[in-house]
């Protein structure tokens, strides 16, 4: 009987003691409560308890805490459905709002982050909810914040995880992808070849161009040619018949003029004697150069 009575009174002292005193973690605070009403918001620390009449109501995290926001079905504004889930952020920063306001913060935060991304996904195509997760996720978190106020929590971020098209939206995107790269493909493909006959068309043109600059550098160089072997030819008749002027200015030199005239008269017409077949005059003229030596030669004697 002593023995048990002993055991008794140890475990009621136990029981005094684990009511009487209180450990507060650094990454907690305690919610005291004295006869069911809101006492005070214990510290992280050591603190005295009153047994029976004093209790610690409500632990709060203090640190920043990660949600997970389970996957949910969406519609989006072209009437696709997709199974969105995201991470939600938040840190408590008055213990005892936390611990009076709402029954369950965390499940707040998570309902109140599914509602908020199933609105703004159905303002969105599919396209855009891929882009635009930066927008949804200020969105959703600005809308949890603003509704988590009274609650004494602060919604930090939120983060989508994945957006999950169904499968038959998933192949179809896949296919118009693909549509869409031989599309660029194509006009690729069409460019270059654009291009290559624009640079053959250039290449073709200047060829032209060149040769007919060739062709007129050429024309240009023939007929200076010409016109240079033409003055130069002039050059020399002229020259020459300067001679033959100076010539005949001296003594004797008319009569040369004359016998060389007759000379050349004579052996012209021989020529044309020989090589027609009708003769208009006596053959026997053919021979009057002789005639006309023999009165040069007499000339010649008598100057003499």
């Amino acid at each position: 009987m002593f023995i048990l009575t002993t055991a008794f009174m140890a475990v009621f002292a136990l029981i005094f003691v684990w009511k009487t005193f209180i450990v507060v973690p650094a990454r907690e605070k305690v919610i005291k409560e004295r006869l069911g009403k809101f006492q005070a918001v214990l510290e992280p620390g050591f603190h005295f308890m009153i047994p029976v009449v004093d209790r610690a109501a409500y632990r709060q995290e203090m640190r920043e805490q990660a949600i997970d926001v389970p996957s949910q079905s969406c519609i989006t504004k072209d009437n696709i459905q997709v199974e969105v889930d995201g991470i939600v952020y938040l840190k408590v920063e008055d213990a005892k709002r936390a611990s009076y306001e709402i029954g369950s913060y965390k499940n707040a935060a998570i309902n109140l982050a599914q509602t908020t991304m199933r609105s703004e996904i159905g303002k969105m195509n599919l396209d855009d909810t891929f882009s635009e997760r930066d927008t949804i996720n200020a969105n959703i978190v600005r809308e949890i914040d603003k509704a988590s106020d009274p609650w004494g929590v602060k919604v930090i971020r939120y983060e989508i995880m994945n957006i999950s098209p169904s499968y038959r939206v998933v192949d179809t995107m896949e296919k118009q992808m693909e549509a869409e790269r031989q599309k660029r493909a194509d006009i690729v493909l069409s460019s270059g070849q654009k291009q290559a006959a624009i640079n053959m068309s250039e290449g073709e043109r200047q060829q032209a161009v060149n040769l007919s600059e060739g062709n007129k550098a050429k024309r240009i160089n023939e007929a200076r040619g010409r016109a240079d072997a033409i003055r130069i030819v002039a050059e020399a008749s002229a020259e020459a018949i300067q001679t033959v002027a100076e010539a005949t200015q001296a003594p004797g030199g008319e009569a040369a003029v004359k016998m060389q005239l007759t000379e050349q008269f004579v052996d012209e017409f021989g020529n044309i004697l020989k090589e027609s077949d009708v003769s208009v005059v006596p053959e026997g003229l053919a021979n009057i150069k002789g005639f006309f030596q023999g009165v040069n030669d007499v000339g010649t004697v008598m100057n003499d």
